[in-house]
């Protein structure tokens, strides 16, 4: 990886301008090496978990980074080779300019066969056409170089993607593995497991659940830090909102939440230090996690393919609570596909809900939406 970023460190100088795609294509190689050094140096313990957690958001970072890169690379080789195309002509005629410009002896220039009055006028129009020409000159030179970059980045970077991709399962691996053996952490409570069956036997709906789970469980603390950030917290996994509150899906259903559109395997964590108060599979819902970030509060996230951490357990914001599903792509053809186009890459979902004093609130309230 070290040498494929070096060479995306090369092609992205200062020649162009900071939002050019070349770039950006550094910018991403940069925070794809640097989360590969968050992981090697990850420690035991809880350290690790956290280290961990930010080598795993790194990585999606530095993989979405560079996938746009690419994208908007492969962009603007098209309109640079579509531009020099249509200009071809153009093209050759100047290069012949400048050829005979320059191949004619400095002498016979500045003669002309009406006499010194046509070798002045003549020496004039040759004044004024000649810097045009050179910088027409210098503009295609640039193109011409700005192009080459954009092949090279192309035939470069999937290296860098397919390592960068690598470094991030083999994180996620590291991260599920930590997980398991931390025991350090406080709870609040431990978790009656009997009820908990009892609870998800009697249940059939999202709504009933909650509330049944907020009687079981202690009503927590109010939790300053989680108050004062109301309204600005971060969702919890990289991606956009593909379903707005009580908006009709599909089949004209309505949810009291919002659905997030995510990439396959993307890190859930905690907006907020917060309790667990469930985890698991729950319904239709697929595997479900529901926090409490102060009192008479819940966060439920919902639609994972793997959990994190025990019910009763205290957690801080960037706690890493699961992963969505799906499978990462593989090959270079998979990787070459999404570098050009974002279209089926947030192939996942997660689903957002937030109630409060068991009434559900527009997310929006708590998580800063738009």
């Amino acid at each position: 990886m070290i040498r494929a970023t070096l060479l995306l460190l090369a092609l992205a100088g200062p020649v162009f301008a900071q939002d050019n795609p070349a770039t950006a294509a550094r910018a991403a190689a940069e925070q794809l090496t640097r989360a590969g050094i968050a992981m090697s140096e990850a420690s035991g313990g809880r350290n690790r978990v956290a280290a961990l957690t930010e080598a795993v958001k790194g990585y999606e970072e530095g993989l979405i980074a560079m996938r746009d890169g690419l994208r908007r690379a492969a962009i603007r080789q098209q309109t640079l080779e579509t531009s020099l195309a249509l200009k071809s002509a153009e093209i050759g005629e100047l290069l012949g300019v400048l050829q005979s410009i320059s191949r004619a002896p400095a002498p016979l220039l500045m003669l002309h066969p009406n006499g010194p009055t046509g070798t002045a006028r003549s020496g004039m129009i040759v004044a004024e056409v000649t810097p045009a020409l050179h910088a027409e000159a210098d503009a295609l030179k640039t193109q011409l170089e700005e192009l080459a970059v954009l092949r090279l980045l192309q035939e470069t970077a999937e290296e860098t993607l397919t390592l960068g991709l690598q470094g991030a399962q083999s994180a996620r691996a590291a991260l599920s593995l930590a997980i398991q053996e931390r025991t350090d952490l406080p709870k609040r409570f431990v978790e009656d497991q009997v009820q908990t069956a009892l609870l998800l036997a009697s249940t059939d709906t999202l709504d009933s659940f909650a509330a049944g789970i907020s009687d079981a469980t202690l009503t927590g603390p109010k939790n300053t830090d989680a108050l004062a950030a109301k309204g600005d917290l971060s969702l919890p996994v990289q991606g956009q909102i593909l379903r707005g509150f009580n908006s009709p899906d599909a089949a004209g259903v309505t949810r009291p939440g919002v659905i997030v559109a995510a990439r396959p395997r993307a890190l859930v964590t905690s907006p907020t230090p917060a309790t667990i108060l469930f985890r698991g599979p729950l319904l239709d819902y697929g595997n479900v996690v529901i926090i409490e970030p102060t009192a008479d509060v819940m966060f439920i996230f919902a639609g994972l393919a793997e959990v994190y951490g025990e019910v009763g357990e205290i957690i801080n914001a960037g706690a890493p609570l699961g992963l969505l599903g799906g499978s990462s792509p593989q090959s270079d053809a998979e990787l070459t596909e999404i570098a050009r186009s974002l279209d089926g890459t947030q192939s996942q979902t997660l689903y957002l809900e937030v109630r409060d004093g068991q009434t559900p609130v527009n997310p929006a309230t708590w998580f800063a939406i738009e």
